[in-house]
């Protein structure tokens, strides 16, 4: 009798697999299949186990139960190095390479060809890395130097690394329950790569490069699996889609015939027209009050000019526009990060000490910033530790830090937040993405400010959380917080703002309210074809 034709066999697969981390179940039975020549959307609310996933097929977390299968014989990572030899490359969020370094330095790092007496062959590396950039169908040049590179450059030279790597002699993965194999031969580059939140902090020009990439890579028969929390990306590159949520699979189907909602109901079981709440009662009335913050004629030449506009209790203003208007710049201007060299910020109707992020706090002025890990969080201290930085006068007590009060004050935020977590002991690292921004946004809140400024609020957070971000700025809004929003997400400045600040080059070219605010009107503005710069005089 004949056999059924079993159909393609996936070049690496998860078969119930299962990872604990002491009473937490991260991933229970999670089935995966990547196969050669698709790009393979991995989906799920952050906690949901999309990072310890990444981790098992990396091989940095060995699975309690399960297998993996390469090529469909049962294979056990000993660690990072296995999965590397066997073409398994995981390029993560944040690169991370050598900034004096040229590129070609980068990508042969440890492995440079060698000439007579072990001198590095520096013609050889070169024109090696000229041939991977070829491949890949960019134009970086190999003797730049890393520093100063954009994210998305960066991001394609730890590609190129990837599709570099051949399988050192002696360290290919060893068979489920053998014994570390002999020295073999070389082996080959990546045969699966994986990407996660690769887009998060690129411009749209960076992700429509990085996509050309990726569909290069497929073509040549990469099995591609990509992490994002934005959907329309997924829908763009993908064609198939894993959806976890509380670390099991709950779906693992084709993405043609789906919608943006039928997949967030998959990811967090509410439809996506939730993620935005509603309009806040007696707005209007609290917004027509006296200015909680103004900007007069806030100038840093050569970054931003002439910046005018004010936020009243109640409100959320937007401050949208594209990448490099100037947003960020001015939001650490007011707070006094930066020092203009112009212009005034007065909080209340009190004009506030230039250049003092002291003074700012100490008038009400919180700021929560964009580079959450960079400049928000110590993310070696703990969960406690964090949210107590801004209150050190609050919590201490002759001199010291009351850990009981440092611990009250975190587990009362906690609470308020839903933040996810251990205990307020663990280092604040070991949080999601998502959870981490709650402990920002603790942080900053238990100052109790007036004024509250979010840069990026969402960035890199799934939708379920940015769901609670979004009902806590309107929560806190409704109760009379002025919140000035920067974000670079359409949607959600639409959804969120009573009125949008759009910037250009720099700028302030338009002034919306709520009700007249659109996509094109938006992105007229930000491209500089909305009309004049405005000429408030206030």
């Amino acid at each position: 009798m004949e056999q059924p034709d079993p159909g393609p066999v996936p070049v690496l697969a998860l078969r119930d697999v299962s990872k604990s981390f002491g009473a937490v179940r991260a991933l229970r039975d999670v089935t995966l299949d990547l196969f050669p020549g698709e790009v393979h959307a991995l989906a799920g609310e952050n906690g949901a186990g999309k990072s310890t996933l990444i981790k098992v097929l990396g091989g940095a977390h060995r699975p309690d139960s399960g297998q993996l299968l390469l090529d469909g014989r049962p294979v056990r990572f000993r660690g990072p190095a296995d999965a590397r030899d066997a073409g398994v490359a995981v390029i993560h969020q944040e690169p991370a390479l050598f900034p004096d370094l040229s590129v070609a330095e980068n990508i042969f790092m440890g492995r440079q060809p060698r000439r007579s007496l072990g001198r590095i062959d520096r013609r050889a590396v070169r024109a090696a890395t000229a041939a991977l950039m070829r491949r890949l169908g960019v134009g970086l040049d190999p003797d730049r130097p890393a520093r100063g590179l954009s994210i998305a450059d960066q991001q394609i030279v730890e590609i190129a690394k990837a599709l570099s790597l051949p399988a050192p002699a002696g360290r290919r993965p060893a068979p489920a329950g053998s014994l570390p194999a002999p020295a073999g031969d070389a082996g080959s580059a990546a045969r699966v790569l994986v990407m996660d939140e690769p887009t998060a902090a690129l411009t749209g020009g960076e992700t429509a490069r990085l996509f050309a990439v990726v569909e290069t890579l497929r073509a040549e028969g990469t099995a591609v699996l990509f992490i994002s929390h934005r959907l329309e990306e997924m829908f763009r590159l993908c064609t198939r889609v894993t959806v976890l949520r509380d670390g099991q699979r709950v779906s693992s189907e084709p993405l043609d015939g789906l919608t943006e909602d039928d997949l967030v109901r998959r990811m967090v079981g509410r439809d996506l027209g939730e993620l935005y709440p509603e309009q806040r009662t007696g707005q209007a009335e609290r917004g027509n009050g006296k200015a909680a913050l103004a900007v007069r004629r806030l100038t840093r030449e050569g970054v931003f000019h002439d910046i005018s506009f004010e936020v009243r209790r109640g409100e959320i203003v937007a401050l949208a526009g594209l990448v490099g208007a100037g947003r960020t710049e001015v939001a650490q201007a007011v707070f006094g990060v930066d020092r203009a060299d112009a212009g005034r910020v007065e909080v209340a109707g009190s004009v506030l000490r230039p250049a003092s992020p002291t003074a700012a706090m100490a008038a009400g002025l919180a700021l929560v910033p964009e580079d959450r890990r960079g400049r928000g969080l110590v993310t070696s201290l703990s969960i406690e530790h964090n949210i107590g930085l801004t209150g050190l006068g609050v919590i201490r007590r002759g001199g010291l830090v009351s850990r009981a009060l440092e611990r009250g004050r975190a587990a009362d935020w906690a609470v308020r937040l839903r933040l996810k977590y251990s205990r307020l002991s663990d280092p604040v690292g070991v949080l999601s993405g998502g959870n981490q921004q709650k402990v920002v946004l603790a942080k900053w809140l238990a100052t109790g400010p007036g004024v509250l400024i979010v840069d990026e609020p969402t960035r890199g957070i799934d939708v379920g959380t940015k769901a609670e971000v979004h009902r806590l700025l309107s929560a806190l809004a409704a109760d009379g917080l002025a919140v000035l929003m920067i974000s670079s997400d359409l949607p959600e400045v639409l959804g969120m703002a009573d009125r949008v600040l759009v910037m250009h080059e720099g700028r302030l070219t338009a002034e919306i309210p709520r009700e007249l605010a659109t996509e094109e009107s938006v992105m007229a503005a930000a491209t500089g074809r909305g009309g004049r710069a405005r000429e408030d005089a206030v």
